[in-house]
């Protein structure tokens, strides 16, 4: 406090000495995301005096008379602001000016640069997006942590930091996981025991793509994308230096992290660089330590871009490194753990270009090569299973304007080459796998009906480097699918603030490598896994319908889905143990199954201060012979009320979930929970310099509680009481 004062002394010490008569200055800044609001009108009510925020989101007025005047700020983003400033008593003021931002049907674009934003996109951005104050309050250890009380998400876990999110009951590479729209390659798919290869602290914003627009990035329709937005190939030249300073803590693992980020204008060039650090010791829980739940993580980024008025071209490297424990304890596991190391090394190419008519907007290509390393270890410091996968990625999207009944869209191609190569303990056999594809995505309206349609063709081949004709599990050898997946949705206003909609899908997945070739055991899952190299590619059609309410002060929205599936693939606990490693036996297998279910969201404004928010997520999953289908998440939801004025927030919530006892065979049912939590979130200004700190206090009665998806929920609960501590400071 006492910076703060000693810089509006020396500022207005400054004005003095310069012979103003009186002056008014200060900064806008988005409430949000707390960065500068350029290009706003701030504006003296009763006279043409106004002035316009630069892009560091300073003004300045001077000379002005020592009298009280009535302000107003105005953006088109944000909703406009009032108040009032009494020069009589202070000859000089420096304000910090906060914007809300504003619901329009101009919102942003979902997923960057692939369209048009639709009203869609505005209801996406309400319900299925974390940006701003809301993901540096959320952010967690992992990405599936952060967003753990998503409504419709659920976390899968093996520990703290192998964690991955499941929606609407549904993992695997069903829920696909990529950064500014490119899929992340590494191996979380494939198995518990596998960790998620990239730090949620530096990203700008989490989002969870459903609909037609998936089909842009998975055939997947019934689950959906998790896109990370970091626009780590810059797409704008900034004025000046952009720069973050940030730190994090938790108490339940003395964990810390430190990160610096910065984007540099050097035009026609922009260059953004990044760099994090993060280590956390083992978990603690109401009734002690999860022993080997330890992480260590290095993550690094450069990026660049050449931005003319045609486009851009632009290229970026990042090297993630991560090691962590996989706890040991339970059935089939060894007892002190495992650990893995394991290293993501990414070089992105970018391109694109506009096009000046009325047809075609832009040309956008992108290609990256993924070098992927994970190595597992017993306790004894021994390798027991190593994997290497390199891939190569591209697509083509070709994205138009508005054309007859069409209001904008995306017609586009990809490629995906895999090498997967095995050392150690590992029974599958090295694999090469090759996807090509085909898609197309467009959004059109007719009278008060909006319509997303989405339909995508894969190619898809799987070839071991050598054939097995004689394994135990069946011929190992060369497979071949043919797949389509489609989604329409369709949006009625009826009226300007009630939608109805309804969407439905034809969905596609083909098997990975490892359901369809593994014949071993896998060291970190503590597993004994069998393939089925006779598979078929699991298919599906899905169902949602879909109300939302947005007044002026109350978003609600109420969400009841079904998804019918042929051969939905499991790896499924045969109940059976493998005596030569003492681990138990999973099979996978095509089963038909059902999944069904409702969600909720309610976000009410009470008054000028408080807000009310509530979720509630349920999910049933069944074969169709009626037995449970396993790894089903409960019943969850969650109530939160805030405190909120334009610089501080404080809440509290609560987060629980219903009894899990519609199980399948072999899986352990879990009892329900209530867990207490609270939260603390204050934005300041000193300077040039805007500062932002979160405090959340999870858990806060230290209750013991289970989660569904864990594997090692027989052991240990979940984290006890935690305190959460993020800063950071924009430059």
């Amino acid at each position: 406090m006492g910076v703060i004062l000693l810089y509006l002394i020396m500022y207005s010490t400054s004005i003095y000495s310069s012979g103003m008569k009186s002056g008014l200055s200060g900064f806008v800044i988005d409430s949000e995301t707390s960065k500068p609001v350029a290009n706003a009108v701030i504006q003296i009510l009763g006279s043409d005096i106004y002035a316009t925020s630069k892009e560091n989101g300073s003004f300045q007025f001077i000379k002005l008379e020592e009298k009280q005047y009535q302000i107003k700020v105005t953006h088109i983003s944000y909703q406009e602001k009032l108040f009032q400033v009494d020069l009589a008593q202070h000859r000089t003021q420096n304000l910090i000016v906060y914007l809300l931002p504003r619901a329009i049907n101009l919102s942003p674009v979902i997923i960057t640069g692939e369209s048009k934003p639709t009203l869609f996109d505005e209801i996406n951005e309400l319900s299925n997006v974390l940006k701003g104050k809301e993901l540096q309050r959320d952010l967690s250890l992992t990405l599936a942590s952060t967003l753990r009380n998503e409504t419709g998400l659920a976390i899968r876990s093996m520990g703290p930091a192998p964690a991955r999110p499941v929606v609407r009951g549904l993992g695997q590479n069903r829920v696909l996981i990529s950064e500014d729209g490119i899929t992340s390659s590494d191996l979380s798919a494939t198995s518990p025991d596998h960790a998620v290869s990239l730090e949620p602290f530096t990203v700008e914003r989490i989002e969870v793509i459903r609909g037609p627009k998936v089909l842009l990035q998975t055939p997947t329709t019934i689950g959906g994308v998790v896109n990370i937005i970091r626009k780590e190939i810059p797409d704008e030249i900034h004025n000046q230096i952009h720069a973050s300073i940030g730190g994090y803590g938790e108490s339940a693992n003395k964990g810390y992290l430190g990160s610096v980020l910065t984007e540099i204008p050097f035009a026609p060039f922009s260059f953004k660089m990044e760099l994090s650090r993060r280590e956390t010791s083992d978990l603690m829980t109401p009734v002690g330590k999860l022993n080997n739940s330890y992480s260590e993580n290095l993550n690094y980024s450069i990026g660049s871009s050449f931005i003319k008025n045609w486009g851009l071209i632009g290229a970026s490297f990042r090297n993630f490194e991560l090691e962590y424990g996989v706890p040991g304890g339970f059935v089939g596991a060894h007892p002190n753990g495992v650990d893995i190391q394991l290293y993501r090394r990414q070089l992105n190419l970018k391109s694109k270009i506009e096009f000046n008519n009325d047809y075609i907007k832009e040309l956008e290509s992108n290609y990256s090569y993924v070098l992927y390393r994970h190595k597992e270890f017993e306790n004894s410091g021994r390798i027991g299973s190593e994997f290497k996968i390199q891939t190569h990625l591209a697509k083509l999207n070709l994205n138009h304007n508005s054309y007859g009944l069409l209001n904008n869209g995306t017609v586009g191609i990809s490629f995906e080459l895999r090498e997967y190569e095995v050392g150690g303990f590992v029974f599958n056999p090295p694999s090469n796998s090759l996807n090509l594809s085909a898609y197309l995505f467009e959004t059109f309206n007719y009278d008060r009906f909006h319509f997303e349609l989405g339909t995508r063709y894969n190619f898809d081949l799987i070839k071991p480097l050598k054939e097995k004709p004689d394994a135990k599990i069946g011929y190992i050898r060369k497979r071949v699918f043919n797949t389509y997946s489609f989604s329409i949705s369709s949006l009625y206003e009826l009226s300007d603030i009630v939608f109805a909609g309804i969407n439905l899908s034809k969905s596609s997945r083909v098997p990975t490598i490892e359901e369809l070739f593994s014949e071993g055991p896998h060291l970190a899952a503590y597993s004994y896994e069998i393939g089925n190299p006779e598979l078929k590619a699991e298919t599906g059609f899905g169902s949602e319908f879909f109300i939302y309410h947005k007044f002026e002060k109350l978003f609600f929205n109420i969400n009841f889905f079904y998804n019918n599936l042929d051969n939905y693939i499991i790896p499924r606990n045969t109940g059976e143990i493998n005596f030569a490693t003492f681990l138990p036996v999973y099979a996978s297998e095509g089963v038909g199954a059902e999944f069904y279910g409702m969600e909720n969201q309610v976000d009410w404004k009470i008054c000028r201060y408080f807000t009310f928010i509530n979720s509630l997520s349920f999910t049933r999953g069944i074969f169709k012979s009626g037995a449970s289908l396993p790894q089903i998440p409960p019943i969850k939801g969650k109530v939160e009320i805030r405190y909120n004025t334009d610089n501080f927030i404080i809440g509290l919530s609560t987060e629980w979930a219903g009894n899990q006892d519609k199980v399948d065979k072999f899986e352990e049912p879990t009892s329900g929970y209530v867990i207490l939590s609270n939260f603390y979130q204050y934005n300041f200004q000193i300077g040039h310099m805007i500062h932002s700190i979160a405090l959340s206090i999870d858990n806060v009665l230290n209750k013991e509680y289970r989660n569904h998806l864990s594997r090692v929920k027989s052991i240990l609960p979940e984290a006890g009481r935690n305190f959460r501590l993020s800063y950071r400071m924009f430059i």
